[in-house]
């Protein structure tokens, strides 16, 4: 148990973000919490677990977790949903409807954005949901803000009749502060009102809530101008004051320790009284804001046109003191200091890969070596690896599950270029339950040619390896039951005789499986069936060595991709009227190697052999 957990009222702890927003949960009376794991919120929910007077799970995805808390909403409880700031684009079907109904329990969807794409596919602002669903949006700017925001935020939800959105970004989630703690705070639950006209979303119920929508609207702009989340440090040095909010705000105190702030807590709806009030004790206002212009947008929309933002601050990544004080320099006609108070360092170049005796790395080293045969659409997962060096055996990765439905698009659009080219999805077991069934069901619907490689490594590796519903355990490692991946693609209309599983390992297994069912014209699916080697379902075997004198240099063990495997010399054979040959002379580092033995069944000379124990003395 974490010390959060154990800790007292009024104990101080060291917490990151995302462990003092599931604090804050807690104390708050939260009955239930749902969650995706998506990276940097996936700690939210792996925390609140920990407490055992509440109820936690790892829902299918985003969309689902926010309906089971909606669900806890309507009869009474306190909920809490969590996710990335790409699962919100899930969960906004569900989103956008209950907007409307309001709520009963306080319910707080927590949005977690990957400002500068330290993990993700594309660099959102979710501060824009608040803007299109009318809700309010709260912006912590540290742990104990998180902390201190995320029960505030219970307390708005029930006070206005409305969901709301705590947004925080990476920096947020991770960097851990000191905390100052209270006590739980006991509630009951009022139980479920049956009132269809308010929770039987029909075109008419759903027209009569838009009157109030409205008007909750114009009380929480009245809410945000009095808000005492909102902060001014008023400063001395007047010739340029700052509007942010968020992390934003460490970034320009750190900058510029004497200038006049003004810190949104309560970001939206945007307080724009109060802002102008602050904007006249200053000589110039810069809204310093990550990622888009919204507050800077909405002053200019109010008439307050002498601001600066995004004309003088760029759009994309965090804005540091690296990239705040020549730009505030530059504004105030002065040149930048030679040197920034704030260093950067660059890290080693370290290209991301799988992990040794990872099972995915079968699977492309197989691709691979068929690559003028197939056309890949990928998904998002660690399998997202397969695109880069030495396999280069992806073309598309676009979102969670998409995977199978454009490989039924590039099935359907073949060109003259495409035509004998097979169609290969490849899709990881818990983005399958996530969002990808339905792109099988489509491409057996649609009558598509695509094979569907699942990769079953019963765990959802790239969040850090949570449990899902195809692992047979729950989100506190309760067994639970476990989805049969064959029989769910039979369900789905695949045939029985086109459903395989296989052992990535086994490589000319694999092989030969991959290249038949590529041959067959209707939908397949090859499901590989060994765990992650860093789950609790991954047993280690002896490590294997390169004898030295059977090596003769071909590098396909090289092309495997094993991080275990590297070279240790290299010679070039000069040949006349042809490329020259390069020959490769590996190494395996037995501490790395965990014997899945691949690399045995890609050497032809047979060099590599399982390492001799080592006698000590």
């Amino acid at each position: 148990m974490s010390a959060a957990v154990q800790a007292k009222a009024a104990s101080r702890l060291l917490l990151s973000g995302n462990e003092a927003i599931a604090r804050g949960v807690w104390e708050a009376g939260v009955k239930v919490a749902a969650a995706y794991p998506g990276t940097p919120s996936t700690e939210m929910l792996e925390q609140i677990s920990l407490y055992p007077d509440l109820y936690a799970e790892w829902s299918v995805n985003e969309k689902v977790s926010l309906e089971v808390a909606i669900g806890a909403s309507m009869s009474g409880a306190r909920a809490f949903c969590a996710m990335k700031h790409v699962g919100m684009n899930v969960a906004s079907d569900a989103f956008m409807t209950q907007t409307l109904a309001g709520v009963v329990g306080g319910l707080v969807i927590a949005v977690a954005d990957d400002v500068g794409l330290s993990s993700s596919q594309n660099e959102q602002d979710s501060r824009f949901w608040g803007r299109f669903a009318h809700v309010p949006v709260l912006e912590p700017a540290d742990s104990q803000e998180a902390y201190e925001m995320v029960k505030v935020a219970f307390d708005v939800s029930e006070q206005f009749n409305t969901p709301v959105i705590l947004r925080l970004t990476t920096r947020v989630c991770h960097v851990k502060a000191m905390v100052t703690v209270g006590e739980k705070d006991i509630r009951a639950i009022a139980g479920f009102d049956i009132t269809q006209k308010r929770w039987v979303m029909t075109p008419n119920n759903a027209k009569a809530m838009l009157p109030k929508q409205i008007a909750r609207e114009g009380e929480l702009r009245k809410a945000a101008e009095a808000s005492a989340l909102n902060l001014v440090d008023a400063g001395s040095d007047k010739r340029v004051g700052f509007l942010t909010s968020g992390p934003a705000f460490m970034h320009v105190r750190e900058s510029f320790p004497d200038a006049p702030v003004m810190k949104l807590g309560f970001s939206y709806p945007v307080p724009v009284e109060a802002v102008k009030a602050f904007r006249a004790t200053v000589d110039k206002l810069v809204v310093v804001e990550e990622t888009e212009p919204l507050v800077e947008n909405e002053l200019k929309a109010a008439g307050l046109q002498d601001i600066h933002g995004k004309d003088i601050l760029p759009r994309l990544g965090e804005l540091t003191p690296n990239v705040l004080i020549p730009a505030i320099y530059k504004l105030r006609g002065e040149e930048p200091p030679a040197t920034s108070t704030y260093p950067k360092y660059e890290p080693f170049p370290r290209p991301p890969t799988m992990c040794p005796a990872c099972p995915h790395m079968g699977v492309y080293y197989t691709l691979s070596r068929l690559r003028k045969r197939v056309q890949i659409s990928g998904d998002i997962g660690c399998y997202t690896l397969g695109a880069g060096h030495p396999w280069n055996a992806l073309d598309t990765t676009i979102s969670m599950g998409a995977s199978m439905g454009i490989a039924l698009g590039m099935d359907k659009a073949r060109s003259e270029e495409t035509k004998d080219k097979a169609i290969v999805s490849v899709i990881g077991d818990s983005t399958f339950l996530h969002m990808g069934m339905q792109g099988l069901l489509d491409i057996v619907y649609n009558r598509g040619n695509v094979t569907t490689l699942l990769l079953d490594n019963r765990t959802t590796g790239m969040t850090g390896g949570q449990n899902h519903a195809g692992t047979g355990k729950d989100l506190n490692g309760q067994e639970a039951p476990r989805v049969d991946f064959a029989q769910l693609c039979h369900a789905l209309g695949v045939k029985a005789e086109r459903i395989h599983k296989v052992n990535p390992y086994q490589l000319p297994v694999l092989f030969k499986l991959i290249r038949q069912e590529i041959e067959i014209n209707e939908p397949s699916v090859i499901i590989t069936d060994q765990p992650c080697v860093l789950s609790e379902f991954y047993g280690k075997l002896k490590p294997y060595l390169v004898v030295d004198d059977k090596c003769t240099g071909c590098g396909n063990c090289v092309n495997v991709g094993c991080p275990a495997i590297s070279v240790k010399k290299t010679e070039v054979i000069k040949r006349d009227g042809a490329p020259d040959l390069v020959k490769k002379f590996t190494t395996i580092d037995t501490a790395m190697c965990t014997g899945c033995h691949m690399c045995v069944e890609s050497c032809g000379p047979k060099a590599i052999l399982p390492a001799q124990p080592v006698a000590v003395e």
